[in-house]
């Protein structure tokens, strides 16, 4: 392959991944966005065959996935091994991976990590954080990667604020979380995700926000679309559940099943 034709092709993808952004952001007003966590090429394929509109490769797969206490030990390696297994499934969906904690300290990391992420085959990156990240966000974006936002509560940095607190408690609150989602807008993102924020309040901020907002933690429907970690979903990580989470099916108790009738049936011959 020409160098030529190895650029055409490189566009091509990139413009692949600019519509499925555009897709995700042309559905504000319209309907609600229905996404999901995915770590795998299983669940990727899965989830996508399912019709989610968005799959999400969340550095929650530090505590789903690999059993740390919360996302501050998920390293870059992490992402892009799960990123390049659910890219694998070559999901109609839109495939959105985390840059992880300390991937994204200043503008040029942060475009050299979201680079290794979309060759790993993400189509968008998502960082947290408002006003500090939009020069970062505005590199990344300027660069023909798209961006996802994400305010609320930040999981990266449960230990500097000492636990997972809900946010929208206060005028001043609510205040800077709409400063945050201006700053990420004017930078370019096409979505911001909204964690764990008082419900009346995420609904106010999801109505003054010209990009689709998608909830997790922020009330059933007030927001443009919900986002699930998909071990909640199909209830396969049963020593932690959330309180806004709702099940749907109890996949733990049927390994558990499957595995005592194995065990039996194995030792029994």
């Amino acid at each position: 392959m020409t160098e030529a034709e190895q650029l055409a092709r490189q566009e091509k993808r990139q413009e692949k991944k600019q519509r499925k952004a555009a897709a995700i952001r042309a559905l504000k007003g319209t309907r609600r966005i229905a996404a999901l966590t995915a770590y795998d090429f299983p669940t990727a394929r899965l989830l996508d065959e399912a019709g989610v509109d968005l799959l999400l490769v969340g550095d929650s797969l530090g505590m789903v996935v690999l059993g740390f206490p919360d996302t501050t030990a998920v390293t870059m390696e992490h992402m892009l091994h799960h990123t390049a297994a659910v890219a694998r499934a070559k999901p109609a969906a839109l495939v959105l991976a985390d840059l992880p904690i300390r991937s994204y300290n200043n503008p040029d990391d942060a475009l050299a990590n979201a680079r290794r992420l979309v060759a790993a085959g993400a189509d968008a990156v998502k960082l947290e954080g408002g006003l500090r990240q939009a020069e970062k966000v505005r590199a990344i974006v300027d660069a023909g990667i798209p961006v996802c936002g994400h305010l609320g509560m930040l999981p990266q940095r449960v230990l500097e604020e000492g636990g997972y607190r809900k946010k929208g408690k206060t005028p001043e609150q609510a205040a800077a979380l709409q400063e945050g989602a201006e700053a990420l807008v004017e930078a370019g993102v096409f979505a911001i995700i909204l964690e764990s924020v008082v419900a009346s309040v995420a609904e106010k901020f999801t109505r003054a926000t010209p990009v689709p907002v998608i909830g997790i933690g922020s009330g059933e429907t007030t927001c443009d679309g919900e986002v699930a970690v998909v071990t909640d979903l199909v209830g396969s990580y049963p020593w932690f559940v959330p309180p806004f989470a709702t099940p749907e099916a109890d996949v733990a108790a049927e390994i558990q099943k499957a595995a005592r009738a194995y065990i039996g049936r194995v030792q029994q011959t």
